[in-house]
């Protein structure tokens, strides 16, 4: 500390409150650099200036850059402890702990604020009068929970302005995962509203309260003779059943917790976090820092888990980490009372709890090996070998893959998927239904999907031409898709091929000198994985219109089946081999005792 600062310093130094609060350190440029919070102001502060003390790197660098002090007096550590994780947060400070990961797990938002509330999911919490549930340990299980959401309650997920008086609802609607209030006559302000208090009933963990209004409207369904709705409401009734199960394993289980690990070498630290739910592992997290100027387990834990919590309302009943911290009581002080229970801040050095615990510290061990030693290129990296390999004039970027899939030519599809920047991107995925059924020809298939694509992509202002045009197959199928882009004008685009056997590529303009890579190639792999997630979703997509095929040909030609009682079988069972092995009982409520055993007679009968 030179004089010029200890000028500014000293007489704040000697006027420090003995009370808790919060202190910032700033430097030459007014820049905050750490906040701290204090039991006593007076004693914490002036212990950096200490000549005695015996400081380790990090705090010798910090000191050597103080030039002011500011503090804030609370009226307790734990106020302190809140003020000091904002301030942290806010400010981003360069000797405090920064906890950043990739992720943060999703919670699902409910915008009861407004006339028709939608539903969606967020990582974010803001107070804006809206409902949050979550967060949902595995993040799949948010996408699983509003996709149950779309199918029984019909919530909108969409931002329009609702008034009513739109001429026609959207595709959701038709697939009935809406209920339409955009467009007039199709819901009532009172139907949407109880649709909402289901929801709201499920996603606050109410199941059975929900269960018994289901069972309700079912019984005075089965009343009025509608035995079509009665059925449905039952079928709800059991769903509902089952997910109050898994919400009760996923977020009330009887094991709750929270384990950290950590693995450190230098300036180099990865940190684990394995979430425990009703005895088994949810979730897990990894956080990693580079430029560490020194470390202390217990400073660095103490940091860790304040902005870990601060950012996730969801706090567990115990807390395990590897070593004993000092501000382990208020720590839980604070957490108990954010959950409004007991919360318990633990080190174990014995039993089922310390096996988890290595556990997780070889995780983060191996996590620690994946990010600091196991460097695999990718982006520039990876995409420079291809444009090398390929002769092509610069790193293809944008990569769109194409694949065709059909079995002896009946129901022929395409797929058609991307990659950006060495990653898939599977929002802008497409898959194609080939307009000539009577066309079993790859090639000519082929050539038309590429053909319409690409009109479209010329036709769409916002639209982008790839850097790479891949194609899964040989020689044939390339020539197949450049004469596609010729007719178009893109005589220019880059388009390759991969053949399924020999791994071999094919270039247009070269299609005679083949490009064979290493079998241990990063660049193949990038291909390889291109060509098969292409084949794969054509592929799943192919099986589906198979399926609604096979269900078409077969259930027409039951007794009593039309295309009324056809649709309301397929979205009943959702497959033509459930109808089949479905019972009486089981049909009866969908399309009547009549029809119900035509159906299963006609089966047994097959």
């Amino acid at each position: 500390m030179n004089a010029e600062f200890a000028a500014v310093l000293n007489p704040k130094l000697d006027n420090l409150p003995a009370e808790p609060g919060v202190y910032l350190y700033r430097d030459a440029d007014r820049k905050i650099i750490y906040v701290g919070k204090a039991r006593s102001l007076r004693s914490r502060v002036r212990s950096y200036f200490q000549e005695s003390r015996d400081h380790d790197l990090k705090t010798r660098h910090l000191v050597a850059e103080i030039a002011d002090l500011e503090y804030i007096v609370t009226d307790s550590e734990v106020e302190a402890l809140i003020l000091e994780s904002n301030l942290v947060k806010k400010h981003q400070p360069r000797y405090n702990i920064k906890l950043k990961d990739d992720k943060s797990f999703p919670y699902l938002k409910l915008t009861v604020g407004e006339a028709f509330p939608r539903i969606f999911i967020t990582r974010r919490i803001r107070k804006d009068g809206s409902l949050y549930y979550g967060p949902f340990l595995p993040a799949s299980y948010a996408r699983r929970t509003i996709k149950l959401v779309n199918r029984y309650f019909r919530l909108r997920t969409c931002s329009l302005e609702i008034d009513g008086t739109l001429p026609r609802p959207c595709l959701d609607y038709q697939m009935k995962r809406c209920l339409g209030p955009c467009a007039s006559g199709l819901c009532t302000p009172e139907e949407y509203r109880r649709a909402v208090e289901d929801a709201k009933l499920l996603l606050s963990g109410k199941t059975d309260e929900l269960v018994r209004s289901l069972e309700k409207r079912m019984a005075d369904a089965a009343e009025a003779t509608n035995y079509e709705a009665a059925a449905v409401y039952r079928d709800w009734a059991a769903m509902m059943r089952e997910v109050s199960e898994r919400q009760k394993m996923a977020l009330d289980g009887q094991d709750d917790c929270d384990i950290f690990g950590y693995h450190q070498e230098g300036a180099r630290l990865a940190l684990e976090v394995f979430a425990m739910r009703g005895g088994r592992v949810m979730g897990r997290r990894e956080f990693y820092w580079e430029d560490l100027i020194s470390f202390d387990p217990e400073e660095f834990f103490s940091e860790a888990l304040l902005q870990y919590y601060l950012s996730d309302n969801f706090v567990p009943k115990e807390i395990y980490i590897p070593v004993d911290i000092e501000d382990a009581e208020i720590l839980e002080e604070w957490f108990s009372e954010r959950k409004g229970r007991k919360v318990a801040i633990r080190s174990p050095r014995r039993g089922l709890k310390s096996e988890m615990m290595d556990l997780v510290t070889r995780n983060a061990g191996v996590a620690f090996e994946t990010r600091f030693r196991v460097m695999k290129p990718k982006g520039e990296a990876l995409l420079q070998p291809l444009q090398e390999a390929l002769g092509l004039p610069a790193p293809p970027r944008r990569i769109e893959t194409f694949d065709i899939s059909h079995i002896q030519g009946a129901e022929t599809v395409a797929s058609m998927v991307v990659c950006l920047d060495g990653e898939m991107k599977r929002g802008a995925y497409r898959k194609f239904k080939i307009e000539n059924e009577k066309m079993p020809d790859d090639f000519a298939a082929m050539r038309e999907v590429v053909r319409r694509h690409y009109e479209n992509v010329l036709e769409d202002d916002a639209g982008e031409l790839p850097d790479l045009v891949l194609i899964d197959g040989g020689k044939g199928q390339l020539s197949a898709a450049a004469a596609a882009l010729d007719d178009l004008g893109l005589e220019n685009q880059q388009v390759a091929a991969v053949a399924k056997r020999e791994e071999l590529l094919f270039v247009k303009g070269r299609e005679d000198a083949p490009v064979e890579l290493p079998k241990d190639s990063p660049v193949l792999h990038l291909i390889q994985r291109m060509r098969d997630e292409a084949h794969r979703f054509a592929v799943t997509y192919h099986r589906k219109r198979r399926e609604l095929r096979d269900f078409d040909s077969e259930l027409m030609d039951v007794p009593g089946v039309g295309e009324v009682r056809k649709k309301v079988l397929l979205r009943a069972f959702g497959s033509l081999e459930r109808v089949k092995q479905a019972a009486f009982d089981e049909l009866a409520p969908y399309v009547g005792p009549k029809a119900a055993a035509e159906i299963v007679a006609y089966f047994k009968a097959k």
